[in-house]
């Protein structure tokens, strides 16, 4: 008899509740919003070699400014503000954090010092720590919990759209004016968007779309946060759950790293131009789209006959992605090296969905997004923090060897952690059933 993914069961509570209209309507917004918070953070990355020459800064700044600088401010501040989810009005927590992180991305450009722009981009990261976790929540009493995995697969395509529009636009930009009219472009419109946010859309019941009464509805007793501890306690101690985040921590550190410093690779290397390679990227940023989709998809599809698959899946993807990651790096064909990079992309974008929404399953209702906001600060930490500095760390202290070299051989030093990333995901999938009915028993 085939399995079940997790919330099969669920009521249609969660239909009653929104019409589909504003069900796909609430998600598209969302999707924006998450755009706009990749657009911002990805900017960085596709003007860092200007940044460099304009300001004259080695890699390691440029990685301590895009990785651990901005990572532990958006890290440590997403758990408080998803405690603040849990308990407040999701809607106004995203509209207020959506201002702060486009106003501070719009300031970067005034910015005439490393000091200076670090500030900036670290208020950029107090404000995006607010963006995934109310999200991710709001999504969950949104959509019932059979098509919560999609849904939220949905949701992660922000991350390679905004990358895409991230590195066209700042590319262009940066070639028709300058960097710092980059910033200003790409920032100010998020303002406008928190406006919309909190005017159109509507807070759901916590728990509507799940086979259990909403929140509201149950005893007072019942509804009361568990603390923070608590709730990583109770993650952690599913082997399950250990294993997934070390290896989503591990693909996310190769993501992010190549990520920020793909852009600066093409232009000391291959001598692009911010325009080519801004449109290059812009380009490659559909087979991620496509690649985030279908893992949230065939993630819910294949969990039906065997749940491990949520784990499985990703983990597969992530080790084939790897020969042809080195490839792009090591080829001399620039132009071909870049049509070779649509699979990487494609193929490492697969472990969003199915790793978000088995955080979602192994909690209670008023964990998820203290949970979402757990796991991203594993992920984050891990990935965004230590990728960028690794990688600018390994160009700099190679390149009495390499010269301009350096940071292409520091790209391919990388692919290492995505093999390792492979075995954590597939060491999960040995206590995930186990780890899954002890959540169901305990919701």
């Amino acid at each position: 008899m085939a399995e079940q993914a997790p919330g099969a069961g669920a009521s249609a509570q969660g239909d009653e509740q929104f019409g589909p209209v504003y069900r796909w309507y609430a998600l598209g917004l969302l999707f924006i919003v998450y755009i706009f918070n990749f657009i911002d953070r990805q900017i960085l990355g596709i003007l860092a070699q200007p940044i460099k020459e304009d300001l004259g800064l080695s890699d390691t700044q440029m990685g301590f400014m895009g990785g651990i600088a901005f990572a532990l401010f958006y890290t440590f501040l997403g758990i408080p503000i998803a405690r603040l989810a849990d308990r407040g009005v999701r809607r106004n927590i995203l509209a207020v954090c959506l201002t702060i992180w486009s106003g501070m991305t719009a300031l970067c450009g005034l910015a005439g010092s490393f000091i200076q722009l670090l500030a900036c981009r670290i208020g950029v990261a107090v404000g995006e720590a607010g963006g995934s976790p109310p999200s991710h929540s709001m999504i969950s009493d949104i959509f019932p919990a059979d098509r919560r995995a999609t849904a939220l697969g949905i949701y992660a395509l922000g991350i390679p759209v905004g990358t895409m529009l991230g590195n066209l636009l700042g590319g262009w930009i940066n070639d028709a004016f300058d960097w710092r009219t980059a910033f200003f472009l790409v920032g100010m419109p998020g303002v406008g968007l928190a406006l919309l946010v909190r005017f159109t859309l509507r807070e759901p019941v916590r728990g509507a779309s799940d086979a259990k009464p909403a929140v509201s509805e149950a005893p007072k007793a019942e509804t009361a946060l568990p603390p923070v501890k608590e709730v990583f306690l109770a993650l952690w101690a599913r082997k399950s759950f250990r294993y997934m985040a070390i290896g989503g921590g591990l693909h996310a550190f190769v993501g992010y790293g190549v990520g920020y410093w793909i852009p600066a690779f093409f232009m000391r290397t291959h001598d692009f131009s911010s325009t080519d390679i801004g449109t290059a990227l812009f380009w490659l940023g559909i087979p991620g789209m496509a690649g985030t989709f279908l893992g949230g998809l065939l993630g819910d599809r294949f969990a039906k006959r065997d749940v491990r698959w949520y784990v499985w899946l990703p983990g597969l993807a992530t080790l084939i992605s790897v020969p042809f990651a080195y490839y792009v790096y090591t080829h001399e064909d620039p132009w071909f090296g870049l049509w070779v990079y649509a699979i990487p992309t494609f193929l490492g974008s697969y472990y969003l969905g199915p790793t978000f929404s088995l955080a979602q399953s192994l909690v209670g209702l008023r964990m998820r997004a203290l949970a979402a906001s757990i796991l991203l600060f594993i992920l984050n930490l891990i990935g965004l923090g230590l990728g960028p500095q690794f990688v600018g760390i390994m160009s700099d202290a190679l390149r009495s060897s390499y010269g301009e070299g350096s940071l292409q051989m520091a790209l391919v030093i990388v692919l290492i952690f995505n093999v390792l990333s492979t075995g954590s995901y597939l060491l999960a999938g040995r206590t995930l059933k186990a780890d899954l009915a002890r959540a169901h028993e305990l919701s």
